[in-house]
């Protein structure tokens, strides 16, 4: 439903509201305002007074995708330095304001976008945004800082190499992405981190931070006149436009990796192409995913693996759509003299799903439940940015709430089908296994 939100433009004279949109969560109608500031910078709101807090989820485009050549994690050392002192407070200073209003600001690194967090109580909003707007606007780099964060970003990469899922992780992206930055750790490398400069934040900062590549969001108790002021107040004082480097597109390669390390378990991951985000097939094949082994109790491949053989407690695989590449990966964790015979029923299930597709009884299933817990990711504040802010990076639309419930149940036992074909066909082209040798792995008799 579109209504004009200032229609009176006497209040808000500085404030232009291009909609408003209706969509309907589990407990009420909640109202989605795309917003724009007297500067120009768009947001989408959903005003929300039941609780006196005040939530707000952006991102810019780049992310780890934009870390310099040669010298990955310069994204992720950024995310944990710009809370670490800004403007006139130093680090502790900083802390103590953000302490003693109880205000939480994070920042996270990933693939393609630079991610941030805010929220507040109602009454501290002031404090709040002008912290925010320190941080993302003069972050100081102090030498203190920058030394002990850098110490535990080096400590956790040491960490992680010891660690079977992070090991995997990083394999198959290396292995998929060979030279592209989606192959890159997100972390770094230790040796990476070392080099990383303030220079680099600094510069990193100035080329990624950029009005024109900003997606926002704002949930709570604040109206849209003083959502304008704050997307200015926070965002104004950043430059116009990004300068980033172009990233190709990339198909994921294929292969098998084995890396030997002495658990009890061995970790599977597998993947393949997937289906970008506006391809016309992807809700399909969100739908076909969920029943081959999205997470549901009700899987193939829990079926599979977990019930009938006991092989794992959980297995799994999702749709990665990525700005230059699009995925699907998954895995499991079994016993290491099972992990072949677990492999095989895996590769066994997508070579027969891709050949059969599911069945109506499965494709009616995963319908209702896709569509029925949908209203459970809007059920709180922070969850509402979260979903809004994902629904705008992807660029599908302020209606889209209203919209996607509809477009799963358009899925037919055909398109289903045929896009199980498509998406599997090839099986799983990548395999990585992390775990003890073969002749190691064998139960001792």
């Amino acid at each position: 439903m579109a209504l004009r939100f200032n229609r009176f433009g006497i209040a808000r004279p500085l404030l232009a509201v291009a909609g408003l949109l209706v969509m309907v969560s589990a407990a009420q109608a909640t109202r989605i305002q795309n917003v724009v500031s007297p500067g120009g910078i768009e947001a989408w709101l959903v005003e929300d007074y039941a609780v006196p807090i005040v939530a707000m989820n952006f991102a810019f485009e780049g992310g780890a995708a934009q870390d310099p050549a040669g010298k990955p994690g310069v994204a992720n050392m950024l995310s944990g330095l710009l809370d670490e002192g800004a403007g006139d407070l130093d680090s502790k200073s900083f802390q103590a304001a953000l302490d003693e209003k109880s205000i939480q600001i994070s920042f996270d690194a990933g693939r393609d976008d630079f991610f941030g967090t805010l929220r507040m109580l109602a009454e501290d909003r002031d404090e709040g945004f002008s912290l925010l707007a320190l941080a993302l606007q003069s972050p100081r780099f102090d030498a203190e800082p920058v030394a002990r964060i850098r110490a535990q970003l080096e400590s956790n990469i040491r960490q992680s190499a010891k660690d079977p899922e992070s090991v995997a992780m990083e394999a198959i992206c290396a292995a998929a992405f060979p030279g592209h930055p989606y192959g890159q750790p997100v972390d770094g490398t230790e040796a990476s981190v070392k080099a990383i400069t303030v220079a680099d934040l600094k510069t990193y900062r100035e080329r990624v931070f950029a009005r024109d590549r900003l997606h926002v969001v704002l949930v709570g108790a604040i109206d849209a006149a003083s959502a304008g002021k704050v997307l200015d107040s926070v965002f104004g004082g950043l430059a116009a436009k990004a300068v980033l480097t172009p990233v190709a597109d990339v198909v994921p390669a294929g292969g098998d990796v084995h890396i030997d390390m002495p658990n009890p378990q061995t970790l599977v991951r597998f993947g393949g192409p997937g289906i970008p985000r506006h391809d016309p097939d992807f809700m399909a094949a969100y739908v076909v995913n969920h029943i081959l082994g999205g997470g549901s109790f009700s899987s193939r491949l829990y079926s599979e693996i977990r019930e009938k053989r006991g092989l794992a407690y959980s297995v799994s695989s999702t749709l990665v759509p990525l700005a230059h590449s699009s995925a699907v990966a998954g895995g499991t964790a079994t016993r290491a003299d099972r992990a072949e015979e677990t492999v095989g029923i895996i590769r066994d299930q997508v070579k027969k799903f891709a050949e059969d597709g599911p069945t109506a009884d499965e494709l009616a299933k995963a319908k209702s439940y896709l569509t029925g817990s949908y209203a459970l990711r809007f059920d709180s504040s922070a969850k509402i940015a979260r979903q809004l802010l994902s629904i705008q990076i992807d660029n599908l639309g302020i209606d889209y709430v209203e919209k996607r419930n509809d477009m799963i149940s358009a899925v037919t036992l055909e398109d289903a089908k045929r896009v199980a074909k498509r998406l599997f066909a090839n099986g799983t082209d990548m395999l990585v296994l992390v775990g003890p040798k073969k002749a190691e792995a064998s139960p001792k008799s």
